[in-house]
């Protein structure tokens, strides 16, 4: 299964946990932030609360025909959050420091939708 990465540069509000973040996308992507069993969509987020804007990144799996719902899904979570302002948003390769992240959650068990 291919890996993709969406970024984001966010505005956290003052009072925003950056964890609320990831917990957002995945949410949106699993349901729940803590759920059982695999994912739908293997993903990983991380953000880099210490700059401004933030910088949040989801690297995710998906077959090649989900991708662009996967890839909507994200935006949208992260456009409907309360506590922060996206300021851009885009789409990148996975980097190669990312490239064993991507090979472990591609050959990971996955719920099927």
């Amino acid at each position: 299964m291919p890996a993709y990465v969406l970024e984001a540069d966010l505005e956290l509000a003052d009072d925003c946990d950056p964890r609320s973040v990831g917990a957002a996308v995945t949410v949106e992507l699993c349901g729940s932030y803590e759920h059982e069993g695999p994912c739908t969509w293997p993903h990983n987020n991380a953000i880099d609360a210490s700059r401004t804007p933030s910088l949040f990144r989801t690297l995710y799996v998906a077959d090649d025909d989900e991708e662009p719902e996967v890839r909507e899904r994200i935006e949208q979570s992260l456009r409907r959050g309360a506590d922060w302002q996206v300021a851009d948003v885009r789409t990148r390769p996975v980097s190669n420091d990312e490239r064993d992240l991507a090979d472990r959650l591609a050959s990971g068990p996955r719920r099927i939708p």
